[in-house]
């Protein structure tokens, strides 16, 4: 565990919480209307966030950054607490496990669907145009609706579009119910044209129904949007241009995007990859370590055997904290580059987390299309 800082009640009349600016007597209703998540410097560079929690024992699950983290109960109230040390810049995704249940953090307005809060360090970047959703805030659903029937794929799948400013640009964005449902992409999008940060597209929200086996380097899926999904698209009567596509995914669904950009260029030639699995190999999931194969698996590969098609324009996205999918990534990142391609490389303030991708997934899908 690289993240737990557990505290022993003193036996003094000052609670482990005044350091975050709680002097109330924890446990009653005073000091419940005054908590939330707070950090302070942890005097290495790093940061300790309180996190708190009214009721049973629970347990912090964090999204992919850090092992699970127990609560320990203050004396003989019904507050439990836990010191996390954090480093600098982290935005992560995280639960609350209490008895056989998942919950949001009730204390934290900051939500990522009905089950997740996100938590932040002070100084992690901000992400202008999303909005702080609640765990009780239902997300805006596009209006057009898409019924797909996949011969290619099997199955039965809903996709939604939405025009962003009008409609333009066809974005694909991979694993869409997240997009949809956990992320106001639609919102955000949205905000980000009205503010001139990005241009007009046309959203389509591609679910996933088998993650490992679809987004693997496979054809079926492209050849599935391209022959099945576009025209469907085509016929909705929203305005998009599949002329310059443009597919936004991330780890696995990133791995699907650029290998779609290296063997269907017809179809793709603009790619917006956040942390892409590129460590997938035909065999690595059979293996224990699946990241233990070689260093950019099937893509590097790939790259090394040909030049990437002409015009192809990948920027590329990993967070700062993600150090086993590093060498991964930026062999892949360098090989891209040096086949001929059109690279964009930058660093996200997260581990391998949608809440810290998502303002890139904005800025990467606008100079994709620039």
């Amino acid at each position: 565990m690289r993240a737990l800082e557990r505290v022993r009640a003193t036996d003094g009349p000052e609670s482990p919480f005044a350091e975050f600016g709680l002097h109330g007597l924890p446990g009653t209703d005073a000091f419940w209307a005054a908590a939330s998540p707070a950090s302070v410097p942890s005097g290495d560079g790093g940061w300790v966030t309180l996190f708190l929690w009214r009721g049973n024992p629970a347990v912090i699950e964090f999204e992919s950054w850090s092992d699970p983290v127990p609560l320990t109960r203050w004396r003989d109230t019904d507050c439990w607490y836990a010191k996390v040390r954090m480093p600098a810049r982290l935005r992560v995704t995280y639960q609350l496990r209490a008895g056989d249940g998942s919950y949001a953090d009730p204390l934290n307005p900051v939500g990522a669907g009905g089950e997740r809060s996100i938590a932040a360090t002070p100084d992690a970047p901000p992400q202008p145009h999303w909005p702080t959703v609640g765990a009780d805030d239902v997300l805006p659903l596009p209006r057009t609706r898409i019924r797909w029937a996949s011969e290619r794929l099997g199955g039965r799948r809903t996709v939604r579009v939405h025009p962003v400013a009008g409609g333009g640009p066809v974005v694909l964005l991979l694993d869409g119910d997240d997009w949809l449902h956990l992320h106001p992409a639609v919102t955000a999008f949205d905000a980000a044209a009205a503010a001139g940060d990005t241009p007009p597209v046309t959203l389509v929200f591609v679910p996933a129904k088998d993650r490992q086996a679809e987004f693997g380097c496979r054809p079926e899926l492209w050849e599935a949007i391209r022959d099945e999904l576009l025209p469907l698209v085509a016929d909705s009567g929203t305005p998009a241009d599949p002329d310059r596509l443009v597919v936004a995914g991330q780890s696995l669904g990133g791995l699907s995007a650029v290998y779609a950009a290296l063997e269907f260029p017809e179809l793709v030639s603009r790619v917006a990859c956040q942390s892409g699995s590129f460590w997938w190999t035909p065999e690595a999931g059979g293996l224990a370590d699946p990241l233990g194969g070689p260093v950019g698996g099937t893509i590097a590969a790939r790259l090394r055997e040909r030049p990437a098609p002409s015009g192809l324009r990948i920027a590329f996205d990993l967070g700062e904290h993600e150090t086993r999918m590093r060498p991964h990534c930026e062999l892949v990142e360098s090989l891209t580059g040096k086949a001929g391609a059109t690279v964009r490389i930058s660093r996200s303030a997260s581990d391998h987390d949608r809440a810290g991708w998502r303002q890139a997934l904005l800025r990467d899908v606008a100079w994709a299309l620039a």
